[in-house]
């Protein structure tokens, strides 16, 4: 079965860098990190049935899901759904322990195992750049980061909600967002969660282009679902996720939880939660569709127990991090962790620290799937323009890092010692012409010139140099071909579905 012809064959001498750089799947070859003995996750596991059995979860407006459950042996009472111990981690056995995931042209993204896909910052309502400063995100906005993650490499998926469109109504700007993840890129991507009818938007847009039958039996989109924390779905939430799964495609299911507000201060009670919290969604979307796609979603971090504000990068949140991708393993399910959180205002010193210890985390515990990969400031409340390159600095730093070592003959370069020898330049060996340009990793942003040469050049930070990058990024980005009736049946929809109802904007 093949995608429909709304995309226009290629041959890999046309396509652009980022096509070009996807073809080359990103794989975590340094294996996992399990801090905690088997007995350890024993207990969290048993002390998460025990949650279940005696607390419950609730469901709230939805009466088709509280009958699912029912129907599959859990108690339910009025909207609370309790589980036998064991119940939740059964009705999850039929999710794919890895499935593949589909754009408009390139090979499919392997999501699972041991594959990594990066996705940019989700959800701020405002973003920020040197130029103009913090503000309020626009249509604009949202299409410029849209290209800009389709001109990367480093970043595999094209994301969702990459910024919050104010200047649209409501109730429609779901639809110019769907357009635009589907129009200037060719990435997979999500789609809306605001509301099942929106969700369902954007599963009939995605048909417009992929075709019915295909989507069928193929993963094209998403919808990243999360839990009202502590242990409350709304409507919204099981309606777009029962939405998705129905149609086939793929959940992301994500308990959001900061220690102390949403659930206890405590680590360990904090991770029982998530993963009772995870097990209830991903086990209503098997119920509504089995074998449907899903990503095992974790958002866990702490606050600031003297002001409330979220932090990120801590102690406490890594440790947290490494026991849920345990779980999630036991599952056998894609995971979804880390990012380059940071709850610093600026791209400076604050913001690097702690999205490197906040992605590095992630990427020990194993996880497949990476939202906030690049862009994310202000505890997610704003998409950095600069953070966002910088991001892109690391991702590829972490592709080339990720591959681990390879050790042939070639590698252990015998050739060289024997031409230099003792006391000798390696410089111009010719192992060293063969590998010279390929050998070393090298920054798009870091300056290693010297402090004269640094000087000359203008004495620019690394956030000036940021800056100069995305606008290049920018100013060379090609959009991708779409056939014309597509892209006429697209905006038909856009326009119809607008002009139905008026504007809303709340």
């Amino acid at each position: 079965m093949t995608r429909r012809s709304g995309r226009r064959s290629r041959n890999r001498s046309d396509l652009n860098r980022a096509e070009e750089a996807s073809l080359l799947p990103l794989r975590n070859r340094l294996g996992r990190y399990e801090p905690l003995a088997a007995a350890v996750i024993d207990a969290i596991e048993v002390h998460t049935d025990r949650i279940l059995d005696e607390i419950g979860v609730e469901f709230r407006g939805d009466e088709e899901a509280l009958e699912l459950f029912r129907s599959a042996g859990a108690r339910v009472d009025g909207e609370r759904v309790r589980f036998d111990p064991g119940l939740a981690a059964s009705l999850c056995g039929t999710a794919p322990p890895r499935f593949e995931m589909y754009g408009r042209s390139g090979p499919p993204l392997v999501i699972g195992g041991d594959r990594l896909v990066f996705l940019p910052a989700y959800g701020p309502p405002f973003v920020t750049d040197l130029d103009r400063g913090r503000r309020y995100a626009t249509m604009a906005d949202f299409e410029d980061i849209v290209r800009l993650t389709y001109a990367t490499p480093w970043l595999h998926h094209s994301g969702g909600t990459v910024c919050e469109p104010v200047d649209v109504p409501v109730n429609k700007r779901h639809l110019d967002m769907t357009y635009a993840h589907l129009r200037w890129s060719t990435k997979p991507f999500m789609g809306a969660v605001t509301s099942p009818e929106r969700a369902s938007d954007s599963i009939a847009m995605a048909r417009l282009v992929f075709g019915a039958d295909f989507m069928d039996s193929h993963c094209v989109i998403q919808g990243n679902i999360n839990v009202n924390s502590p242990l409350v779905w709304d409507d919204v939430m099981s309606g777009s996720l029962k939405a998705y799964a129905r149609a086939n495609q793929g959940c992301v299911i994500s308990p959001f939880i900061i220690g102390g507000a949403m659930g206890p201060v405590t680590i360990p009670a904090l991770v029982a939660q998530a993963h009772a919290e995870a097990m209830s969604g991903i086990a209503l979307s098997q119920l509504v569709k089995p074998g449907a796609p899903v990503v095992y979603g974790n958002f866990l971090t702490t606050m600031n127990l003297r002001s409330g504000a979220p932090t990120f990068g801590t102690a406490e949140s890594t440790l947290a991090t490494y026991a849920i991708g345990q779980l999630a393993r036991r599952l056998g399910l894609p995971l979804r962790c880390g990012g380059h959180y940071t709850a610093s205002k600026i791209a400076d010193g604050q913001a690097m620290q702690e999205s490197a210890d906040a992605m590095t985390a992630g990427i020990l515990a194993g996880t497949n799937y990476v939202i906030h990969a690049a862009g994310w400031l202000e505890g997610g409340l704003a998409f950095g323009y600069e953070k966002f390159a910088m991001d892109l600095d690391r991702c590829a730093m972490l592709h080339k890092q990720l591959a681990g070592l390879e050790v042939d003959d070639e590698q252990l370069a015998m050739d060289a010692f024997a031409e230099a020898g003792p006391g000798g330049n390696y410089l111009g060996s010719a192992h060293t012409l063969r590998h010279y340009a390929t050998a070393n990793h090298e920054s798009m942003l870091a300056d290693t010139n010297s402090f004269e040469q640094w000087t000359e050049d203008g004495a620019l930070d690394v956030q000036q140099r940021a800056n100069r990058q995305w606008k290049t990024m920018l100013a060379e980005y090609e959009p991708p071909p779409i056939d014309d009736a597509v892209e006429r049946e697209l905006r038909a929809f856009v326009d119809e579905h607008k002009a139905r109802v008026p504007d809303s904007w709340y």
